[in-house]
């Protein structure tokens, strides 16, 4: 029971830090800008998607409505849209220190094209669309590319992951350093230290016994004697 209950921990801790490394970390895609524009949109329970009221601009109450700047692009499919959201996120959480969102949108309106003669751009973003949240991803950067099928590798993903990786490494390390110069040393003296009482009291108990069982005797002869 004990095994089950911590292997889910550590499920629900990888999960855990799984969709908060998807959410936060750069991605690339692909699109076609088809329009940008600005909506007055409310925030309330999905405010934690969106940035805090003061990098905004609205103010930071629980339940305000911003102009906030849109991006609609679609795949190369032609059928996938896409709408990003276009805001700074100051020095805040996630730290991508954005404060040009009006310089990107400028740049999102002057790579609009239409189907006839499309213009591919990689936007790249972080965050989640879910529809039933009204969240979307945040735009970061807009780079024009070659076409649609242009590979974007995402370096600095892998530069962040590989360096988590070797971070989560050298604590693991250092951990397993610390536990076998510090806690087992300790926990194997405190395991001496209790054998040492355990014996000791059962001697006590063995020489107690052995009292009782003389004065028992002693008591017997005594009714013998009678």
């Amino acid at each position: 029971m004990w095994t089950k209950i911590k292997w889910g921990f550590r499920i629900l801790v990888v999960l855990i830090v799984g969709l908060f490394l998807n959410y936060t970390l750069p991605q690339h895609d692909v699109v076609q800008i088809i329009n940008t524009y600005n909506k007055l949109t409310p925030i309330g329970a999905n405010a934690i998607f969106y940035s805090s009221g003061d990098t905004g601009t609205g103010t930071e109450t629980a339940t305000s409505t911003r102009d906030i700047r849109f991006i609609d692009a679609v795949y190369p499919d032609g059928k996938t849209v896409m709408v990003y959201r276009n805001e700074d996120t100051g020095w805040v959480w996630p730290p991508y220190f954005k404060w040009d969102s009006s310089t990107l949108q400028a740049e999102a309106a002057n790579l609009k094209s239409d189907k006839a003669n499309p213009t591919w751009v990689s936007i790249t973003h972080y965050g989640w669309r879910l529809e039933w949240l009204s969240t979307f991803p945040n735009a970061v950067s807009i780079n024009q590319v070659s076409g649609p099928d242009v590979r974007i590798i995402p370096w600095a993903s892998i530069i962040i992951l590989t360096f988590l990786g070797l971070a989560l490494f050298m604590l693991r390390r250092m951990w397993l350093q610390f536990r076998e110069r510090a806690i087992d040393p300790t926990l194997a003296e405190a395991g001496e230290v209790w054998d040492s009482v355990d014996a000791k009291a059962d001697a006590a108990r063995a020489e107690a016994r052995g009292f009782f069982g003389r004065v028992s005797a002693w008591f017997g002869t005594w009714r013998a004697k009678k």
